[in-house]
């Protein structure tokens, strides 16, 4: 038998090292069409690779995926961090965590594990084919014939598609009938101008709430840290936000209201009794240069200027009015999400191949006999903190062992 795995990424090896160690008489190639294999491996965690994380309880796992967290219930109880963890360590690779729950290659280095695959990959009898550009995918009498750039064509009894969130693959997909769900950028950070944020870039406050400013829509909530920076705001609550909203976010063109509680353990009524009660106990001192509540400085200095208040009024001088709009800024501030950039060199989608459409036991299409599915092709994302690549290990784990189990 001939397996042919389409994508150099983590779900394409994983897939490819999975299938030839249980079937050591299967040939597997795995194509890969740039010049390097891996690539996302090398750049993710900046450069540390932040392989999964440390959660091990399926049903809390799942909660990390704004998309497909439901399908891959069922797949974490057959390979899940801890299966990650041990596969890793087996084959020479520690890995450590951190406070966050990230886990990371002892080294530091993305280049530990993507020599820990290739040489696993090797060693089971994959052959890697790089610079093969994959033109056309289709089915004729229950083979699969790959088109490669330059007019080679490869045949396979199984096909298994790892391409990530690439065009092309959907049109062969379409092709067999497959919806495909538009793919659209998940995790990224918010563009704002904004006169409260100039000139605090680097600031960060360690546990805010953001949401969105769309009536009824409670889901588009999060909480965790904030950082300010040169073009607006990011850190994990808002990455995790961006990834819960990805698909309204994009239907308003990134252009939405957003509100900012940087004190989410108070509320208006706490932080209003806090200011009146500054004003009595220190009715001498500048507001701007004396804070009652815990934010870093030059913030709080910001939105006392924004809330009306001269740089130089001192708190006997602050009327009840100023007070109530200091108490606004602090509690439900409103800021103007005017794009989206980027989060470092992460890239990550949500939409791709319908999930209905894949038996979730053995990663194979419903609708094409034959052909599996691992990784971002899928219509899965998760938040930041190594999920992305958890989804990577286990959908190709299962595609891996769905074609030999059958």
């Amino acid at each position: 038998m001939r397996v042919i795995v389409i994508g150099g990424g983590a779900a394409g090896f994983f897939a490819a090292i999975t299938c030839a160690n249980l079937s050591p008489e299967t040939e597997v190639i795995l194509l890969e069409a740039g010049k390097h294999t891996l690539a996302k491996v090398r750049v993710s965690g900046g450069g540390r690779c932040n392989v999964t994380h440390h959660c091990f309880d399926p049903t809390l796992l799942v909660k990390a995926y704004p998309r497909g967290g439901k399908a891959l219930r069922g797949a974490f109880t057959r390979f899940q961090p801890q299966d990650t963890i041990e596969w890793f360590e087996q084959r020479g690779v520690k890995l450590k965590t951190e406070s966050d729950g990230r886990m990371f290659p002892v080294t530091d280095d993305s280049e530990t594990i993507i020599n820990c695959l290739v040489k696993e990959a090797i060693a089971q009898g994959v052959k890697i084919k790089t610079g093969a550009k994959v033109q056309w995918l289709s089915y004729e009498d229950d083979r699969f014939i790959v088109e490669l750039k330059g007019g080679d064509y490869l045949s396979a009894d199984r096909a298994i598609l790892a391409t990530g969130s690439q065009r092309l693959p959907y049109q062969w997909l379409s092709q067999f009938g497959h919806n495909i769900i538009p793919p659209i950028p998940s995790l990224f950070t918010f563009n704002i101008t904004d006169e409260r944020l100039q000139d605090l870039a680097g600031i960060s406050v360690e546990n805010v709430e953001v949401k969105l400013d769309i009536k009824g829509k409670e889901k588009y909530l999060q909480n965790g840290q904030l950082l300010i920076t040169h073009w607006g705001l990011s850190g994990p609550a808002v990455l995790k936000l961006s990834a819960y909203g990805a698909r309204v976010l994009h239907d308003h063109n990134y252009q939405l209201g957003l509100w900012v509680n940087w004190l989410p353990s108070e509320n208006l009524e706490t932080i209003k009794q806090q200011l009146m009660a500054q004003k009595e106990q220190t009715p001498r001192r500048q507001v701007v240069s004396f804070s009652p509540v815990s934010i870093p400085r030059r913030l709080w200095e910001k939105l006392a200027l924004a809330s009306g208040i001269s740089a130089t009024q001192r708190w006997a001088e602050v009327s009840k009015k100023q007070i109530i709009t200091l108490a606004n800024e602090l509690i439900m501030g409103n800021y103007q999400i005017q794009g989206k950039g980027v989060f470092k060199e992460e890239f990550v989608t949500c939409g791709g191949v319908d999930l209905k459409e894949v038996n979730f036991k053995t990663m194979e299409s419903k609708l094409v006999a034959g052909l599996y599915f691992a990784g971002e092709i899928l219509d899965i994302d998760g938040i930041t903190g190594g999920f992305n690549f958890q989804n990577a290990w286990t959908t190709g784990w299962l595609a891996g062992n769905g074609i030999i189990e059958q």
